[in-house]
């Protein structure tokens, strides 16, 4: 998003009534949210990737995966 856009997306909040600002600051809240959920999940699944690489990597998985 470039400095114009972001001026017309202030200029359009500033346009809303205080109710609607709020509702637009929740929204924002629960997008920034979400984003750091995704990345604690992808950060936990990358640090169990050594824990679990004996388990899947094994004689015995290979089997499991042929099917």
């Amino acid at each position: 998003m470039s400095a114009r856009d972001d001026q017309v997306l202030i200029e359009k909040l500033k346009s809303l009534p205080p109710q609607r600002r709020a509702e637009v600051e929740d929204f924002v809240d629960f997008l920034r949210s979400r984003e750091t959920d995704q990345l604690l999940t992808r950060a936990a699944a990358q640090a169990s990737e050594p824990a679990f690489k004996a388990v899947w990597d094994n004689p015995d998985d290979a089997e499991y995966d042929r099917l």
